[in-house]
């Protein structure tokens, strides 16, 4: 029986392409495959930010593990030990080493994975978003152009297309999931049972009206559209200039980390505005009985410039660049693996059927 090799197949061969089930298979083992490995990574990047802010002083932390973004809150600004006071007691960081080495020596090294169960629960369905948008949004463009310039081979893939798709499948993940990680937020401040969501959910609207389901979602585009855009080109760039035969795991795996460290660098004074105000925003939004207006964009570039300087907007660049690069390795390079796995599968499927209709033709003409 002829059989069909992984390394033989084109990817986004129509016969053979992955069902969105089997996208989202593998978009969620990426996810908590990378999550466990870079939560430490960002954990110290976000401390490092946070040195600079002095709105941390008692109340928000923003965490984000490489998939999104999760702001952790004091119940009341009283439970736990606030950021500010951390480093009082423990001192300045002085880098990503002596903070990880601060961190796991003070509170434990288990601390290095601090909000990883919750943000899991946005996390993977944010990522499988993301990923499954991004890849039949690129197939159908590319589908699209190859037919209007009559490539039957559907192997013509312009730039445009991933940085397109890249974008799109951001906007649409993170807009997505916005209300969701706000109610969660609020849930976790005001200590609401998940009966109460509605009434959580009665509270926001009241106060902002339904656009305050989104509140903080322009700060989170700001720094991953360009992030996705720039990510995206690069490493359907890197792809392109090898020949499928040669794009195994640890060739995803390079240029995952190579797209993903030039998107990052980038970037990061994008990352580092994002962290000021949504912190800024948890606090004012979660800790506020009325609601106030976060300071814009701009004033947030011009009051980090002011304190800090330039180096102030690449705060925290070498753990970002650390964790990132691993970050989109691990993700991308399990993604495509999943993707292989399951498109062998399907072609496999297909060759046996075929193989059962060609015998039932013989039997048949036999017969006849």
């Amino acid at each position: 029986m002829t059989t069909v090799k992984a390394s033989e197949l084109d990817l986004d061969d129509p016969r053979f392409r992955i069902r969105p089930y089997q996208q989202m298979i593998a978009s969620c083992t990426g996810a908590l495959v990378t999550s466990i490995f870079v939560t430490p990574l960002d954990v110290v990047k976000i401390r490092l930010q946070a040195q600079q802010k002095a709105m941390l002083s008692n109340k928000c932390f923003l965490y984000c593990n490489g998939l999104m973004d999760h702001i952790c809150c004091c119940a009341n600004g009283k439970s736990g030990m606030s950021q500010a006071a951390w480093i009082k007691a423990n001192g300045h960081f002085n880098g990503t080493l002596d903070a990880m080495i601060k961190i796991s020596q003070k509170e434990g090294i288990i601390s290095l994975w601090s909000g990883l169960s919750p943000t899991l629960i946005l996390a993977v369905p944010a990522t499988i978003a993301y990923f499954v948008s991004y890849e039949q949004l690129r197939i159908y463009l590319k589908d699209k152009y190859n037919k209007r310039i009559n490539n039957v081979n559907h192997k013509e893939q312009p730039f445009w297309i991933p940085m397109v798709a890249g974008s799109t499948a951001r906007i649409w993940a993170a807009t997505l999931v916005s209300p969701l990680e706000l109610i969660r937020t609020k849930m976790q401040s005001q200590k609401l049972s998940y009966a109460e969501i509605t009434q959580a959910l009665k509270t926001v609207i009241e106060q902002n009206g339904a656009r305050g389901l989104w509140m903080g979602l322009s700060a989170t585009l700001l720094r991953d559209v360009p992030f996705s855009a720039i990510y995206w080109f690069n490493y359907e760039g890197i792809k392109k200039m090898f020949p499928e035969s040669q794009q195994n795991f640890a060739f995803n795996f390079v240029s995952g980390a190579l797209s993903g460290s030039i998107a990052a660098f980038i970037t990061i004074p994008f990352d580092v505005v994002k962290t000021h105000r949504q912190i800024e925003m948890g606090e004012k939004q979660i800790y506020s009985d009325t609601p106030k207006k976060a300071s814009s964009t701009l004033s947030t570039i011009k009051r980090i410039y002011n304190q800090s300087g330039v180096k102030g907007l690449f705060t925290g660049l070498t753990p970002r660049l650390v964790k990132v690069a691993p970050a989109c390795a691990i993700m991308i390079s399990t993604f495509e693996y999943g993707k292989r796995f399951f498109q062998s599968h399907n072609a496999n499927r297909a060759v046996i059927e075929m193989n059962r209709e060609i015998q039932w033709l013989n039997q048949k003409h036999d017969g006849v």
